[in-house]
């Protein structure tokens, strides 16, 4: 870390959620003083279980950020703002896409004009993704490829993301956007693949009951949480990042950075002991048409401007996850 976080008021949008709480966990144990908001919608990732542990000065405020009378007095005495809140559905999208307009688009221009008008010099950092690159011209994709969103959530994401850069641009908000790739780690949402197909293979494979791979050559860039929350805080940290939009990748396995969805669930299989199993199946017709296929991102901007690199490889990323959630299934069920 460049900075010392003691003291430091740190605000997390989706704080609740998966990576929103590993973050919180982390900034914690550095010393900042770290408030969460988080909205609890029974579709997305939130839970309070994920917060387990956390003490003042930590607070969790539960709400909208849409709210701008509740958000006002958070943003005001905040230094770095981990803006995670959204929605993350690809199928939710296409099924209700005002509501993603309103959660992805709406919101955070709302947020980004409480942040311009009553802390503008909060830094941000935002939870961007990789979707809207579309289906691959090349791999590993770089920043400069081209952007083509298969989905209305992707479309949604990409105009929030340019909303951050346009801020920054133009009004001088030091504003970050870190497009994520496919993440997994403790805390995430098990109960459905609601989330992350990976959750929902931690279920099966504990319930010892087989899991679904779809496809199965495809390939996927998969980043551990506390890879993600420490990339989140190398941005704050970064003042060049502000401005800028930067691919996250994950640690290599096996000497790639990409790996087939059957290599995955090889390796979650290994992790459990050598216990469980999984079969093939066809891609979903409604999920292909909006699949990108194979996917490896090339992050070495982000490295170079930060000096971040994820720690945690995919075959130990896999070990604690399924030890964390054979503790607390319960808690996530």
């Amino acid at each position: 870390m460049t900075t010392s976080w003691q003291g430091r008021k740190a605000l997390i949008t989706g704080g609740a959620g998966f990576l929103g709480a590993t973050l919180a966990h982390r900034l914690a144990s550095l010393g900042a003083e770290v408030t969460a908001v988080d909205s609890f919608l029974p579709e997305g990732g939130a839970n309070p279980f994920n917060l387990d542990g956390l003490a003042a000065p930590f607070t969790l405020v539960k709400g909208d950020i849409g709210d701008a009378v509740a958000m006002t007095p958070l943003i005001e005495r905040s230094d770095a703002i981990f803006n995670l809140a959204g929605r993350t559905g690809h199928m939710d999208s296409m099924s209700d896409p005002l509501g993603d307009l309103a959660a992805n688009v709406t919101a955070q221009l709302g947020l980004l004009e409480l942040v311009r008008t009553r802390r503008p010099t909060a830094r941000i950092v935002y939870a961007s993704t990789r979707q809207f690159y579309g289906v691959p011209d090349y791999l590993p994709v770089d920043e400069k490829h081209a952007l083509r969103p298969p989905d209305v959530n992707g479309v949604h994401k990409l105009a929030a993301e340019q909303h951050h850069l346009i801020y920054a641009k133009v009004h001088g908000l030091a504003a970050t956007a870190l497009r994520l790739t496919n993440c997994y780690g403790p805390r995430m949402r098990v109960k459905d693949a609601r989330q992350t197909f990976v959750g929902i293979w931690i279920r099966r494979i504990l319930e010892d009951q087989p899991f679904e791979v779809w496809g199965g050559a495809q390939k996927r860039d998969f980043t551990y949480a506390d890879d993600v929350a420490d990339a989140f805080i190398a941005a704050i940290d970064a003042p060049a990042c502000a401005g800028n939009a930067y691919n996250l990748g994950g640690a290599h396995h096996n000497g790639s950075g990409a790996v087939s969805l059957d290599t995955l669930a090889e390796a979650l299989i290994a992790a459990n002991g050598g216990q469980g199993g999984f079969k093939r199946m066809e891609f979903p017709a409604d999920r292909k048409r909006i699949d990108i296929g194979d996917y490896e991102a090339d992050d070495r901007a982000f490295r170079a401007a930060t000096g971040w690199a994820p720690r945690v490889d995919l075959v130990e990323g896999l070990r604690r996850s399924i030890a964390y959630y054979r503790a607390n299934l319960a808690h996530y069920l």
